[in-house]
């Protein structure tokens, strides 16, 4: 996050952090330019307006680097004109402000997904195996009838074995936007997805956190 207006920097960076993102919140363009320099960021979300390095001079910095960080530019600057200027200066997207945080969380998940390294074609995790492309599921051997959400979920799980996903980023992945954010849709479907794929049990529920398959 490269915000030179502090309050609002931290605010922002707070705000991911609760939403399961790791992020550093850096005030100015050379700051920002020591980091990029020494992590490899999968999203960095860019003010135009800097002090030290400008932000069109970072994005034009990233964008002809070796790594898939792709850039989100959150400015004031909001016309028409100055998104077209953005995005041809290499930036993957253009949030003007103000702008609803729940818009920036969504953003910001996309260009991650984007930002991510292609998935094997079929995922699996000891018994199990899932085929996306031809939308079937195994365990042991034995065909899963499984539900389309139910397999977007096993889905997901497979996608980052050993990692946590929480239930919110699972309603965002699974369900549409319409969804309610207060359902117990994905309690309920893990519990269904839970009891075809049998004994023993493989997905853990994470306390406070989420759900995981695989070991840590």
């Amino acid at each position: 996050m490269v915000e030179d207006f502090e309050v609002l920097a931290r605010s922002i960076g707070t705000g991911l952090r609760r939403e399961g993102m790791a992020v550093d919140v850096v005030l100015d363009g050379t700051d920002a330019v020591d980091r990029l320099a020494s992590t490899r960021y999968d999203v960095v979300v860019l003010d135009r307006d800097l002090p030290g390095v400008g932000g069109d001079d970072i994005c034009r910095q990233l964008a002809n680097g070796p790594f898939e960080t792709r850039v989100l530019m959150l400015t004031a600057a909001g016309t028409i004109e100055d998104r077209v200027d953005g995005l041809s200066l290499g930036a993957d997207d253009y949030l003007p402000k103000p702008f609803a945080f729940a818009e920036l969380v969504a953003r910001i998940r996309a260009l991650a997904r984007r930002a991510a390294p292609p998935l094997p074609p079929v995922l699996s995790c000891g018994d199990i195996t899932v085929d996306p492309a031809r939308r079937t599921a195994f365990r042991g051997g034995r065909r899963l009838e499984l539900s389309p959400k139910e397999f977007a979920l096993l889905e997901c799980l497979l996608a980052v074995p050993g990692l946590v996903l929480s239930a919110e980023e699972l309603l965002e992945r699974v369900w549409d936007e319409a969804a309610d954010p207060f359902t117990s849709a994905v309690k309920h479907t893990m519990h269904r997805l839970r009891a075809k794929l049998g004994d023993p049990p493989v997905i853990e529920t994470i306390r406070e956190g989420g759900y995981r398959i695989g070991p840590a």
